[in-house]
């Protein structure tokens, strides 16, 4: 391996890193703003609602779960819709990282069931949703991550192991 190659995996690892913490920081701050909308069918009832408040999908699923048809299904038609209605797809690995991170309890102890995290989307803040800055109690923050600079031909990035949208076929407009 000559130098050059070293140096370009490790800016390769520290990007991965940089985009990994970015969003990260993004679901936190969306959760806490309430913008964050958790689970396949909740975010596919927002979508058909309101598609334009919709700024990111993240959709996550780990190694052992990718031979799920029906969710590779509901990936499939989700990610028909964003790209017909030009919202953001990031797809992810990792759902003890994302339910550690969004607050979810280790074991629900048989008590509730735990909330599906296969599927986040994060909704825009309209400046006339926020208060006047006289009125509010403290300052205001609209956090705003750019992913579509990372791969402007899909608006897509891809975060550990995933597979992608495979094929040109329409799917309806609706979901569900």
């Amino acid at each position: 391996m000559t130098l050059e190659e070293l140096v370009a995996c490790d800016n390769a690892a520290q990007k991965m890193q940089t985009v990994s913490a970015a969003v990260e920081e993004l679901l936190v701050a969306a959760q806490r703003q309430d913008r964050l909308t958790v689970g396949v069918y909740e975010s596919a009832k927002l979508m058909n609602v309101d598609p334009d408040s919709v700024v990111l999908c993240l959709l996550a699923i780990d190694e052992e779960e990718e031979d799920d048809i029906a969710l590779q299904i509901h990936f499939t038609l989700i990610q028909s819709f964003c790209c017909d209605n030009d919202i953001n797809i990031v797809r992810v690995s990792g759902m003890q990282r994302l339910a550690q991170l969004l607050g979810e309890p280790a074991e629900t102890q048989g008590t509730t069931e735990p909330r599906d995290l296969h599927c986040l989307l994060v909704t825009v803040s309209w400046a006339w949703d926020l208060p006047h800055p006289a009125q509010a109690p403290g300052p205001v923050f609209v956090n705003k991550v750019e992913l579509a600079s990372l791969v402007p031909a899909q608006r897509s990035a891809t975060i550990g192991m995933s597979r992608g949208l495979h094929g040109g076929a329409s799917f309806p407009r609706e979901l569900f």
